[in-house]
């Protein structure tokens, strides 16, 4: 099994999609191993989108990840990051498909509902960045 990291971003409260959205992966067969809902500070995006730092619209996605506490969980399945990924649809909401999280319920690049995992380096990376190990179920 592998587990990959989700964050439940500000537009999905706003949408009203969170509960559908969580839906959608558990019945794709994904488990629930850890969820808490917490405010992401400046310094943690910085971490978390250190990647990303240097472009210009950084402080909008700063701005936007923090005006409203979100919810972060772990998820497992086998082949879990690329099924997410797969489920999810491209960043930019504007390209992904009908039938895809991004392209039901997203606006744009940055309005896209969920951060998910890009690879399973990431991801375990990410999980560590969110959560404690006392926190991660292996179910």
């Amino acid at each position: 099994m592998e587990k990959t990291l989700l964050i439940f971003k500000p537009d999905s409260f706003e949408n009203k999609c969170v509960g559908e959205v969580l839906q959608h992966f558990e019945e794709n067969g994904f488990e629930l191993c850890a969820c808490k809902m917490t405010e992401l500070s400046s310094d943690l995006l910085r971490d978390h989108y250190a990647h990303l730092i240097d472009l210009p619209h950084f402080p909008m996605i700063v701005g936007f990840m923090s005006k409203r506490p979100v919810i972060i969980l772990v998820l497992q399945t086998e082949n879990a990051v690329k099924k997410a990924r797969d489920l999810i649809g491209p960043t930019d909401s504007k390209k992904a498909e009908k039938g895809t999280i991004r392209g039901d319920f997203g606006t744009d690049l940055m309005r896209n509902v969920v951060h998910a995992s890009d690879s399973v380096e990431n991801a375990k990376l990410e999980i560590k960045r969110f959560f404690s190990s006392d926190e991660v179920y292996d179910l």
